[in-house]
């Protein structure tokens, strides 16, 4: 942890500047840009399923086959994602008085165990035909080449409009939702890559190239599921939020220094416990005037940080 008392308040050149948070947006924005985001994943992801199976079954690609299982998954993945921001957009209650942001993160693990069962049930099959020696025993057509190059554009699309929607509202699980659709343009790669290969006289390619959309699946499983439980188990803000926190506090009035600052992580929000110094000479009235300084100060300028509990200690 850093030692914020060696840090005095002439060190202090600027007060940091609001960021953008969930907690500055405007509620009808967030509600308008979750049902946006719904209805493209829902409905594209639905369409590409069709599309692929279509495709995957004429053509005669097991590799496209998986890829449209692999999209079929989004859609429930989606539908995830809408009910977890949903809930999270909730003011606190009688039963949640901290909030319900962290239901977010539930919804994030929720797709990350999708995906994870997704991939292993793709890569299983794929290993099944690849060990077993039963190659296909004719060609894709040119139809599953189409439909896996349509699939690595649609996606991609969908893709980078997720992320900017997430972004905009900071939401975990439909930023967790992005990365499954850029999951799916990635197997749609591996998909024309196979598809290409056994149309070039390598059978082979076909199911080998479902192996590897396993590969793919479950690396963004695990790392949509490692950082939402990095955000389920209270782990810190991080360093920079705290010097952020720390500035913020000497710049206040009366502030000789600043003993400790513990954060943790609750959902996409922060809570923060700052310890600040003050003159003991103060009346107790003074002294909480200026803790609570600190407080708003922190709250208005950091919007991602959602509650500060500030503790004055004497100076010593």
């Amino acid at each position: 942890m850093n030692d914020y008392r060696e840090k005095q308040p002439h060190d202090i050149e600027r007060l940091v500047r609001p960021r953008t948070g969930s907690h500055g947006i405007d509620n009808g924005l967030e509600t308008r840009v979750v049902k946006n985001l719904t209805l493209v994943g829902v409905l594209g992801n639905l369409a590409l399923a069709l599309f692929k199976l279509a495709a995957g079954i004429m053509g005669n690609s097991a590799a496209l086959v998986s890829d449209a299982v692999h999209s079929a998954s989004d859609v429930l993945a989606t539908a995830i994602a809408f009910a977890g921001a949903r809930i999270a957009m909730k003011d606190a209650d009688e039963h949640h008085p901290y909030g319900h942001e962290r239901f977010e993160q539930l919804a994030a693990l929720a797709l990350a165990v999708i995906l994870a069962a997704a991939g292993i049930g793709i890569g299983y099959a794929g290993l099944q035909t690849v060990f077993g020696g039963h190659a296909p025993e004719s060609a894709p057509g040119a139809i599953a080449l189409v439909a896996a190059a349509v699939s690595i554009a649609v996606k991609e699309a969908m893709f980078w409009y997720t992320r900017h929607g997430a972004r905009k509202i900071d939401s975990d699980a439909f930023m967790a939702d992005a990365w499954h659709h850029r999951s799916d343009a990635l197997s749609s790669v591996a998909s024309l890559a196979g598809v290409a290969g056994a149309m070039l006289g390598y059978p082979m390619c076909d199911p080998l190239a479902a192996v590897v959309i396993c590969a793919f699946i479950l690396k963004v499983a695990f790392e949509v599921g490692r950082d939402a439980v990095s955000k389920l188990v209270d782990e810190s803000g991080g360093e920079e939020i705290e010097e952020q926190i720390a500035e913020i506090a000497l710049a206040c009035k009366e502030i000789d220094h600043v003993d400790s600052i513990v954060t943790r992580q609750f959902g996409s929000a922060i809570y923060a416990d700052v310890e600040v110094a003050m003159d003991p000479d103060l009346r107790l009235d003074e002294a909480h005037e200026h803790a609570e300084s600190v407080h708003d100060a922190i709250e208005e300028a950091l919007p991602k940080v959602k509650h500060v509990t500030v503790h004055v200690n004497p100076t010593r």
